[in-house]
Parts: C-alpha cells; sequence; structure tokens
C-alpha cells in the first residue's frame, strides 16, 4: 500500500488549479495481497460501536483499508483540483460475504464516470475488494466538486415521513473527528480542529460522513448478522461537533430504512437504506 505520509504531503502541499472543464479520466490502481491490522480493526470498532470480536471485520472497514487508495487516485496529475473540500455526496457498499481479519485480499479502484451538473463536476470512485477471484465487497461512492454559480439557491433537505416517537440518541464528543481519523487514517483537515475548519468556511468540526454511515450500520448490525447486504447512504445536511444526534429505523419489504437527525428530529443528516441480498 502506498505511504500515508507521502499521500497527505501531495494533499497537503502540492498544488492544483482547479477544475480544467474536461471529464475526468478512467484512472485504476490496485493492491495486491493485502493484509489488516488487528490494532486498527478494533480501534475503529470501538469509535464507530461495532462490536468486534477479533475475527470478523466491521462491514465498512474495507472502505477504510481502500482508503490509501483513494488518495493515489485523487493525488494524481490527471486530476487538477484539490482534494480539500471536495464533498462527499452518497455511498453504496455491497457486502457479498463476512470478511475476517485472516484473510489476504486484493483492492481494486478506479475513477468509473464524471459529468457537469448544476452543482460542479460529479464523479463515481469505484472500490471493489477480492479473496482470490472471488468479489466479497465492492463500494461506490459518489463526490462533488462543487462550483458556485451567480443566483443559484439550494433548498435545505426535509426529513422523511418516518415514525419519529422513539429514536436513540448519541451525544457525539468534540475528539470524535481526531479519534476516527487515528482509526481511518483519513486526516481530513475540517474533521480535526476547529481552526483547521474555519480555513475551509466552517464555524465547528464537521463529523466525517463515513463515521456517521458506520455508527448507524453498527447499530443495525444485530438485525443483519450474517447475511449479505447493501447499504445505501445520502448525506443530507453536515453535522458539527460536539452535538446530540438521533437515529432510528424501520423495517420495510426487503430490507431496513434509517435516518439521522438532529436531537429534536426536525434536519436530516444522512438517510438511508439496507437491502438483503439472499
Amino acid at each position: 500500500m502506498p505511504s500515508l505520509f507521502s499521500l497527505y504531503r501531495k494533499i497537503f502541499f502540492g498544488r492544483k488549479p482547479g477544475w480544467d472543464q474536461q471529464p475526468l479520466p478512467r484512472l485504476q490502481v490496485s493492491a495486491r495481497q493485502i493484509q489488516l491490522s488487528p490494532l486498527k480493526v478494533a480501534e475503529y470498532a470501538e469509535v464507530c460501536g461495532f462490536a468486534f470480536d477479533g475475527r470478523m471485520l466491521p462491514p465498512t472497514y474495507l472502505y477504510v483499508a481502500a482508503f490509501r487508495l483513494h488518495a493515489t487516485i485523487f493525488t494524481h496529475e490527471a486530476i487538477t483540483f484539490p482534494l480539500i473540500g471536495l464533498i462527499h455526496l452518497r455511498n453504496q457498499i455491497r457486502c457479498y460475504r463476512a470478511v475476517a481479519l485472516y484473510e489476504w485480499l486484493d483492492i481494486d479502484c478506479a475513477i468509473t464516470d464524471s459529468r457537469e451538473t448544476d452543482s460542479g463536476l460529479e464523479f463515481e470512485l469505484v472500490s471493489k475488494v477480492y479473496n482470490g477471484d472471488e468479489l466479497v465487497w465492492e463500494a461506490v461512492s459518489t463526490y462533488l466538486y462543487r462550483i458556485d454559480k451567480p443566483g443559484r439557491r439550494t433548498r435545505p433537505p426535509k426529513a422523511s415521513e418516518m415514525d419519529w416517537q422513539a429514536p436513540v440518541f448519541w451525544s457525539l464528543g468534540e475528539d470524535l473527528g481526531r479519534r476516527y481519523a487515528r482509526a481511518s487514517g483519513d486526516y481530513n483537515l475540517i474533521h480535526l480542529h476547529p481552526l483547521l475548519s474555519k480555513r475551509f468556511g466552517f464555524d465547528r468540526i464537521l463529523v466525517h460522513g463515513m463515521w456517521s454511515k458506520a455508527r448507524c450500520l453498527a447499530e443495525l448490525m444485530p438485525q443483519i448478522a450474517q447475511r449479505p447486504f447493501a447499504i445505501d447512504v445520502t448525506f443530507k445536511l453536515p453535522l458539527f461537533m460536539p452535538a446530540n444526534v438521533s437515529f432510528n429505523a424501520q423495517s420495510m419489504a426487503q430490507g431496513i430504512c434509517f435516518e439521522l437527525r438532529d436531537q429534536k428530529g426536525r434536519r436530516p443528516h444522512l438517510t438511508g437504506n439496507i437491502t438483503f441480498l439472499e
């Protein structure tokens, strides 16, 4: 796997002029015969709320395992816009089976599609994890490089019609971003310290979107057990720390739908659904 130190040196100190108005090229990177650190997996499980037995990986940890390959793509010379400030819009994960800590894994990551929208440049980053020839896990992340346009107004998202009578409440401390960074290796500055986040226009530290997804999934794992499943989420509103948030879920025909909202249950930070693949 590539060195985190060299990748962050490029991210923080490299100069990129901005999007050149061209579609992104297809970029692909791979890593072979990767084995994961038990200590790092345990640290990640603890900060995200997963019950870790020392054997089976939390399903979202493979996204963390692929992160260095994502950063390798983002620092490629063909990507002319900066990584810092990139917006994660959606994330889809397919877990075809539970993956054990001791397995040797191959990871492929690629940019597969890009398009200009009213908000800027959207593109998909696809990650696939194999054990030998077996595809065990894959994810699609949709990102946005925002381009502000005069007169454009964005309507705030609304919560769904989900029954919100008995949510679960979580209290998020200001150190959550730093704890998640240590566990995941994702040291995005807007998640680490108020002075750093203010450089990018935020008054407080933001919760990492993939922590929010992992924490929601951890809450639902007793209902999923070892079944193959897909979990798709859309990131709605930024979640600033410290904060108290509410979570709720309900069963649907093929799985579970869920939301993460503010303490009063009015503003959605994340919406998602789980579909069983059996």
